[in-house]
């Protein structure tokens, strides 16, 4: 019950953050989702360097990794308002926009992932 609270608590936290950062304004008048596809990088990026660091320090509470990457990444990033904004995109008659946002959100996302892991495997070399 304990994790369930743990992941609770994060998930709002993400949540939050999320709403705060697509309040932003990011090429508003323009056709592509910038505030999502950015979000979603930067929790790409995080979870892989939240998994590169939980993997190279035994130091890491396992409920703390629970709450970052499950909770706050989880809340943080979102793959409905990904697919949303796709099917908008094709819906208006944007296919090209959402063809780009979706292969780059996927290319993008996973080499970000990497990025965070690199990130800290490099961190914790020096």
């Amino acid at each position: 019950m304990i994790d369930c609270m743990i992941v609770g608590v994060g998930g709002a936290v993400g949540a939050v953050l999320r709403y705060l950062i697509g309040l932003i304004p990011m090429n508003k008048s323009g056709v592509f989702p910038v505030n999502t596809f950015l979000i979603n990088l930067a929790g790409s990026f995080a979870i892989g360097a939240i998994a590169a660091l939980a993997l190279r320090t035994d130091r890491m509470d396992p409920k703390l990794v629970l709450f970052l990457k499950t909770g706050i990444c989880g809340g943080f990033t979102t793959f409905s308002s990904f697919a949303l904004e796709t099917g908008d995109l094709i819906g208006s008659g944007n296919t090209a926009a959402a063809v780009i946002y979706a292969v780059l959100s996927m290319i993008l996302g996973v080499l970000a992932v990497f990025a965070g892991e690199w990130t800290v495997k490099g961190l914790m070399s020096v």
